[in-house]
């Protein structure tokens, strides 16, 4: 079976230490939904505080729909539960900019809203996603 590999863009060495981060739909699915990656989503992200543009409410439902047409409702229906609890920061995103950011890199509009969020908040974008992560670290200046 492969795994994806996770991935952390940040915006430079000096500001490892910052505490908030922006996830995207995938590494909160690893977690909410038990999925092979949860349990190193879960150490990347435990302790931080957790950021995502709006429209991740409706990622993870469109997740968890997959997941129970795919026979998986009750790990579906628990980890809506489960997302329900979640403190989670929702950040409305500049549109005009996300479709800059996404014509830039090449990436759909809804990566453009993680990484703009990221760029806005100046925290680390975590995502099992390659080329979103490759955006990340052109757009955020990551060492990594």
């Amino acid at each position: 079976m492969n795994r994806r590999r996770l991935f952390s863009a940040e915006p430079g060495a000096s500001l490892r230490v910052r505490r908030p981060v922006v996830v995207d739909a995938g590494v909160l699915a690893a977690v909410l939904f038990d999925e092979a990656e949860g349990a190193v989503a879960l150490r990347q992200i435990a302790g931080m505080t957790l950021h995502a543009p709006q429209l991740i409410d409706y990622e993870l439902a469109s997740i968890a729909l997959a997941k129970a047409r795919a026979g998986l409702g009750d790990i579906a229906a628990q980890g809506l539960a489960d997302y329900r609890q979640l403190a989670l920061e929702r950040a409305w995103v500049e549109p005009v900019a996300q479709a800059a950011l996404a014509m830039s890199y090449k990436i759909s509009s809804y990566d453009a809203a993680y990484l703009w969020l990221a760029a806005a908040l100046q925290a680390p974008l975590i995502t099992f996603d390659t080329r979103l992560a490759r955006a990340a670290r052109r757009h955020l200046g990551s060492d990594d």
